[in-house]
């Protein structure tokens, strides 16, 4: 796999020259760099070690000015080379740098003791004693320290030696495969056009494949790719690599901006963070205080805001939001440095927890232990969390792999485990669309109390239509989620499933004892009408009622299936209503088409029944109306 070493170090400590001694590349590539003798952008070089390993250097600037370059390039680093001038030791922005890879997360490194040919041994003996009582308690505090001199050459085979020793110690790391390039230069070249610069922090890319540039969502195709000068085919994660995108001027990119595939990153303006406060800050770290926020090779403004305290002492870790006003994107576990205004100087910096933060209130419990879960609990407890915050909405496959930067496999065997203890549940096959096991739930309990109470409120109703309870109870829903509540319910027994109509397992219409008998007279009224049914009114005025009346009767008789409601005021006993039907399909399929007078003879129905009738046949989809002849629907 590939190994990406940066240099750190104070100003003209000699970095570049150092890179140049083991390379025999000059990383300062611009005419002031070049004229001031100082590295203000980040410069890039490679060597070719012994056993055949390409080692990908980034020379980082030492100037305080220029510390924000120097933190886009230390984002992409395996391990990094501390250079300490011996004739000055340690210096502020020595300091500075190793607290920024600290923070960043680089955990190995090496010290290099440069300029060596300028002090005798005994200075260099207590530059040696300085720089380890510097470097106790640090990452670098057991690290190799090697004196070198690039004027001279001395040192330089001991450095190459451990240089290569470590780089050839790094195995396979776990990463995502989600494939990401942070953007840290952009420009054009002749007879190519726009190319990107960056190291591929995680997955590959190969020539040809469609990228998406967040946060603006402009769209591309890879039309080359170049690693160290070398045209390549494909680039995986590790490498630095030049990016020649199709469509696109230099002016629609910028240093800050990522590279990915189309639908892969969700660019957002909060982002949960466990932050640690430097011991050596000095001063307390207040609730919404602004601060510069770095993360990969981006700079924003952000505010801090605090979950369970309202100041952050020096030296303290903390779960805390970030807030800002444009949309970044970013994967969980990436590393953010934070530096303050005045002074300009790193102060905090960690890791983040939630890329796509939701609404959180302070000084909860609830908040408090979600947050807590999401920065070290299980695997298992990272998904289940996420989707828990994800709520109603849930999570697709894409969204999860930013939410936890497991890789495609592990995800998916995370979601199978879970799903198979009932934890989570995929509620949208085509859109890889998740829901937690409670949410889920809590959605079968809501929908099952929505339809008891439509059975409390309608009690003379068989049950609730599903698009009723859609638009009532569930107009929160997609559609799929939806479906899939209903479905659950019935699977499980607690509702049961009439066409379109939802009812509870023991629901059923019972009658008062004189509806009982309404409901008996009302059909021996239609049966007894057979194809000339009553009017609706005569049933009822020798009863002494009205429709208001019996309107929950006729209702149930129609949907029971003892009528057939025709329109307004028309009712006919359901075998009289199946019987023409059945007889007017064996015209059409005779004759082939039927009119008015052909349908009054076939039924001996006057014009008052025979019109409804016929446009109810209409509307059922048996016949269909051509001018003035009715045919038979699909014939």
């Amino acid at each position: 796999m590939p190994v990406i070493m940066g240099t750190a170090g104070h100003i003209d400590h000699g970095k570049t020259t150092l890179v140049k001694a083991l390379t025999g590349i000059d990383c300062d590539r611009l005419a002031e760099e070049k004229k001031r003798g100082i590295t203000i952008e980040l410069g890039f070089a490679h060597w070719d070690m012994p056993g055949g390993q390409r080692l990908g250097i980034i020379d980082m600037p030492g100037h305080e000015r220029f510390v924000k370059n120097m933190v886009a390039g230390a984002s992409g680093v395996d391990f990094v080379v501390l250079v300490i001038a011996a004739d000055e030791g340690v210096m502020p922005q020595t300091r500075e740098h190793l607290e920024i890879c600290t923070l960043l997360g680089v955990t190995r490194g090496i010290v290099a003791l440069t300029k060596a040919d300028m002090v005798d041994e005994q200075w260099m003996e207590l530059v040696r004693e300085d720089v380890a009582g510097f470097l106790e308690g640090t990452f670098l505090e057991d690290a190799p320290l090697v004196a070198v001199s690039a004027h001279t050459g001395a040192g330089l085979e001991e450095l190459r030696t451990v240089v290569a020793d470590m780089a050839a110690s790094f195995g396979e790391r776990p990463r995502t495969d989600l494939f990401r390039l942070p953007i840290d230069r952009v420009f054009t070249m002749r007879g190519h056009g726009t190319v990107v610069t960056g190291t591929l922090v995680s997955g590959s890319v190969k020539v040809g494949d469609e990228v998406e540039i967040s946060p603006r969502g402009l769209m591309s195709k890879v039309r080359g790719l170049q690693g160290h000068g070398e045209s390549e085919d494909a680039a995986s994660a590790g490498r630095r690599t030049a990016m020649n995108l199709a469509g696109l001027e230099v002016d629609d990119l910028e240093r800050g901006m990522v590279v990915s595939r189309p639908g892969t990153l969700f660019p957002a303006n909060e982002w949960d963070v466990e932050l640690t406060y430097l011991a050596s800050a000095g001063k307390e770290l207040k609730h919404r205080k602004e601060l510069h926020l770095h993360h990969g090779t981006r700079e924003v403004m952000a505010r801090i805001h605090l979950f369970d305290r309202d100041a952050l002492r020096p030296g303290e870790t903390a779960l805390c939001r970030l807030r800002f006003d444009d949309p970044m994107a970013a994967v969980y576990g990436d590393r953010v440095v934070l530096r303050s205004f005045s002074p300009l100087r790193t102060i905090a910096g960690g890791r983040i927890i939630n890329p796509i933060a939701r609404k959180a209130r302070r000084f909860t419990d609830e908040t408090m232990e979600r947050l807590a879960l999401l920065a070290s609990g299980s695997p298992e407890d990272l998904v289940r969390t996420q989707l828990a915050l994800a709520g109603i909405e849930g999570a697709s496959f894409a969204r999860l792999m930013v939410l936890t930067a497991f890789d495609t496999r592990t995800l998916d065997k995370l979601l199978q485990q879970l799903m198979s203890r009932g934890d989570v549940f995929l509620v949208d096959r085509e859109a890889r669309l998740y829901v937690s096991g409670d949410v889920a739930g809590a959605l079968c309990d809501g929908a099952e109390a929505a339809i008891a109470a439509y059975h409390k409120a309608e009690p003379m109703k068989q049950g609730i239509v599903r698009g009723e309870l859609a638009s009532s109870w569930g107009r929160a829903l997609s559609e799929r989620l939806f479906h899939f509540v209903v479905e659950r319910l019935v699977k499980q027994g607690r509702a049961v499933a009439e066409a379109e109509t939802l009812r509870l397992p023991q629901h059923k219409v019972s009658l008062a004892a004189d509806q009982s008998r309404l409901r008996e007279t009302v059909l021996a009224a239609y049966a007894a009408g057979g194809e000339a049914p009553p009017n609706v009114r005569d049933v009822l005025e020798p009863l002494g009622l009205v429709f208001k009346d019996a309107a929950a009767v006729f209702r149930l008789l129609v949907e029971q299936g003892e009528l057939v409601k025709i329109k307004e005021d028309m009712y006919f006993h359901a075998p009289a209503i199946h019987g023409l039907r059945d007889r007017v399909v064996a015209f059409l399929r005779e004759k082939g088409e039927m009119g008015a007078p052909e349908f009054k003879d076939l039924t001996g129905m006057s014009r008052k029944f025979a019109i409804p009738v016929m446009e109810y046949l209409d509307k059922e989809k048996v016949t269909m109306r051509v001018g003035d002849k009715r045919v038979l629907r699909g014939a």
